[in-house]
């Protein structure tokens, strides 16, 4: 990569001291493969706290009720950001969002629980089938 297009600052930003900054959050597993886990951009920042937003969904998706979930954080004056959960429930599943935080906070920190669980018909999702955030987050969910 050489730079963006007509785009000095942009590149400005990415090249940095001869390395690539992608803004993906990678680990570096005993073999030496690298895996992308996450984005920088998605990090969610509770005082002070750091949540990557993959975790929680992962530990989400292991509820029996859930079909989908997006995580993502929520501005908050005091806390810098919150926990956001929106949910798609499998077919006849029932679930609560009292009962999707409590299982959260017995296996995850607590910071990382979500504060506010949204229930939803469908996700936002992209012509390739991504999920997206932005768009949950611009509907205030």
């Amino acid at each position: 990569m050489t730079g963006y297009w007509k785009k000095p600052s942009e590149t400005q930003h990415a090249l940095r001291n001869g390395w690539l900054h992608s803004g993906d959050i990678g680990m570096l597993d005993d073999e030496g493969y690298v895996f992308i886990v996450d984005r920088v951009k998605d990090m969610i920042n509770v005082s002070g706290f750091k949540v990557w937003p993959a975790e929680v969904e992962e530990f989400l998706y292991k509820h029996p009720a859930i079909k989908e979930v997006a995580v993502f954080g929520r501005p908050h004056p005091d806390k810098g950001e919150t926990v956001v959960a929106a949910i798609v429930l499998k077919e006849g599943e029932t679930a609560t969002s009292a009962e999707i935080i409590d299982y959260c906070r017995n296996h995850l920190a607590v910071y990382k629980a979500p504060a506010h669980v949204d229930f939803l018909p469908e996700l936002p999702k992209s012509a390739t089938g991504k999920i997206l955030k932005r768009t949950l987050r611009e509907q205030g969910r």
